[in-house]
């Protein structure tokens, strides 16, 4: 009868994910299918991989009930006392964030009919970023608080006394980093980049005005040498929606213009893969000649045109809203053997996606071994050593990020490193204090002389 009560929670959380994963992954494929016909040139592998991405998500907190359930009574023990402290930590960060991001964009919701819902939809929908930007800081804040609490109650010293070792002890803190941080990585495959990408359009939803995917787009085929500038690209251009202020430069091969198009609108059709140019200007360059201008009252149809707006607006997408599905599209098309193309920005994200999950895990390594102290003196010392690396491996992370898109340090490593160097750090301390040396001091030490 223990037994089964033991599974009661992974069986019903399992329930629960496979009604999820029933819900959202065919809506996921349907979306998936919608990107490969309205971006052709789209890397199918890795979109194909979204809905599989996201069953696995919807199964996560059964995976995590299970190894809760199979877990010593002092795992278990040791889990309840964190998950308690994290989901109060979890809320509060929320909270906290909530109130200064509404201060930033509740006028923005002022002109909409519903604001409630406005605003409740806003940030549904960006939950995955959400989650993504506060969970290190709630792991940080749960280790110092569970841990120094189990510490100062001598809890920790009867466990180690009864002949568990402080790494034992961390093994399901560790576990809880690496799940944090495997949610995150589903996460920031694709949900989380794109759902901080659509913060504006959200916005321009809720006031009623018209969504732009992406505006003032310079874009110049590989193949015939055109140069387009794309003034706007509607919400829904891949489904036909005529791209808005369109100009169509011609270069001859000694890099002279041919001729210049502009056109207030440009509609792609899908099937034929033809250009309509709405009231069409039309300037012909000839050597040695003043252009010639002439104006069509017909609509210019191009069926000669090999460019599809998917491949226009690349260059338009902001990087940090891409997700390695658009990133790896993004580095397998012409576009990216361009000199004018930033590929090391496009690569340095795409290591990124990965690399900033892994935060969560290190953080367990830096806070653990800190946050564990076995006398009521020098608890505090270890807190503050352990906030001041916490903060130093964030800051350092967006310094090696901005060193990677500007091409000075490797795009991999400029993604890598600060977990490298943070992780070197954080197993430095689990040594100090397995061996019961003193941390702290050494640290302060450290800085004495390098100062």
């Amino acid at each position: 009868m223990q037994n089964l009560q033991r599974w009661l929670l992974p069986l019903a959380l399992f329930i629960v994910g496979a009604i999820a994963a029933a819900l959202l992954v065919p809506l996921e494929a349907t979306s998936v299918n919608e990107q490969i016909t309205g971006f052709p040139d789209s890397d199918r592998l890795t979109h194909s991989l979204r809905p599989w991405i996201l069953g696995f998500l919807c199964f996560m907190p059964a995976i995590a009930a299970i190894a809760y359930t199979f877990g010593t009574t002092f795992d278990r023990y040791l889990s309840r006392q964190f998950i308690s402290i994290f989901s109060i930590c979890l809320c509060s960060l929320f909270g906290i964030w909530l109130l200064l991001d509404l201060n930033d964009n509740l006028g923005d919701f002022k002109g909409s009919q519903n604001m409630l819902k406005s605003v409740l939809l806003f940030y549904v929908f960006r939950a995955p970023a959400i989650l993504l930007l506060i969970f290190p800081y709630t792991l940080l804040l749960a280790l110092i608080y569970g841990l120094g609490k189990l510490s100062k109650t001598n809890e920790i010293i009867a466990i180690i006394q009864s002949g568990t070792g402080i790494v034992r002890v961390s093994f399901p803190l560790i576990f809880a980093g690496l799940w944090c941080s495997v949610l995150l990585i589903g996460l920031n495959y694709h949900w989380a980049p794109h759902a901080e990408g659509r913060r504006d359009e959200l916005i321009a939803v809720a006031k009623g005005m018209p969504v732009l995917e992406a505006s003032n787009v310079l874009y110049r085929d590989p193949g015939s040498g055109r140069l387009w500038m794309v003034g706007a690209f509607p919400a829904n251009y891949q489904k036909g929606e005529p791209l808005q202020n369109i100009e169509v430069t011609t270069m001859r091969k000694d890099q002279t213009i041919s001729s210049r198009i502009t056109s207030d609108s440009a509609k792609y059709q899908r099937a034929t893969r033809e250009w309509t140019l709405e009231n069409p200007v039309i300037a012909r360059f000839a050597k040695g000649e003043s252009p010639k201008f002439e104006k069509m009252d017909e609509p210019l149809v191009k069926t000669t045109w090999s460019e599809t707006p998917s491949q226009i607006i690349k260059p338009g997408l902001a990087i940090e809203y891409l997700g390695i599905p658009e990133l790896t599209s993004w580095l397998k098309s012409p576009i990216a053997g361009q000199a004018t193309a930033n590929v090391a920005g496009y690569l340095t994200h795409w290591h990124y996606r990965w690399a900033l999950p892994i935060t969560c895990l290190v953080t367990v390594l830096l806070a653990a071994p800190l946050s564990i102290h076995f006398a009521r003196r020098g608890a505090g010392s270890g807190i503050f050593v352990a906030v001041v690396l916490s903060a130093m491996m964030l800051f350092f992370s967006s310094i090696c990020l901005a060193l990677g898109e500007a091409s000075i340090v490797a795009p991999a490593l400029a993604a890598w490193l600060p977990n490298i160097i943070f992780t070197l750090i954080g197993l430095w301390l689990y040594h100090r204090r397995v061996t019961g040396r003193p941390i702290y001091q050494t640290v302060r030490r450290i800085l004495t002389i390098s100062n």
